[in-house]
């Protein structure tokens, strides 16, 4: 009980640094945050991501939203395990194929999380951006996740000026402004193929990027 109690402090907490730092505003341009399973994927450009979208969520969607991370970076050191697995409670997934376990197939975990009544906050470019385009090519778990989930809304999620405030190789954060834009949902019809499904999802997310900059 005291343990839970301190995951709880430190997470007010993480909400408080972030929005310190970033001064973040959700921008609801194509949905309403409502109680209500969701896939939010987003763009990825900085390993802050995901706790500015958990810290911009209302509290009664981030207590049962998790983002899915890389098990080799945020179990790399005591004070990110307690933070990545604890607080943000991330479904943290083994990037490794050849070392994984038949348990840690990262699409099944992902699907076993929504069955248990989260959302989840995913980044389907698979790695930090950190080229000039806006958005690298998707890898196909979306896909998959979409068609083992139908009905999952799919959220395509903006995050703009973070790679600002905190730059690769950097730990000491720049205060910026930064923004969180949750576009239209989007779903995979029956018989959809991966690559045009996965094309549609990537023109959903790049446009609100075009917003962001007018």
């Amino acid at each position: 009980m005291l343990r839970n109690l301190f995951t709880a402090i430190a997470g007010h907490g993480l909400v408080l640094v972030v929005r310190m730092i970033t001064a973040p505003r959700a921008i609801w341009a194509g949905i309403e945050p409502i109680p209500r399973k969701r896939v939010y994927f987003a763009n990825h450009t900085s390993n802050a991501d995901f706790p500015l979208v958990w810290s911009v969520l209302p509290a009664f969607l981030r207590s049962h939203t998790r983002p899915v991370a890389a098990s080799d970076y945020w179990l790399k050191n005591r004070l990110r395990a307690f933070f990545g697995r604890d607080v943000l409670k991330a479904v943290l997934i083994n990037r490794d194929r050849e070392g994984r376990d038949a348990n840690e197939d990262p699409v099944a975990r992902m699907v076993a999380a929504l069955d248990e009544g989260s959302s989840l906050i995913i980044f389907p470019e698979g790695r930090r951006n950190l080229t000039d385009e806006p958005l690298l090519e998707f890898k196909t778990g979306l896909y998959h996740l979409a068609k083992a989930r139908p009905d999952i809304d799919l959220v395509p999620t903006w995050i703009d000026n973070l790679n600002s405030v905190l730059p690769k190789g950097e730990i000491v954060p720049v205060p910026l402004i930064c923004t969180v834009t949750f576009g239209a949902p989007i779903h995979i019809a029956p018989g959809e193929d991966r690559d045009i499904f996965l094309a549609r999802a990537h023109a959903a997310l790049a446009a609100l990027s075009k917003g962001a900059e007018g």
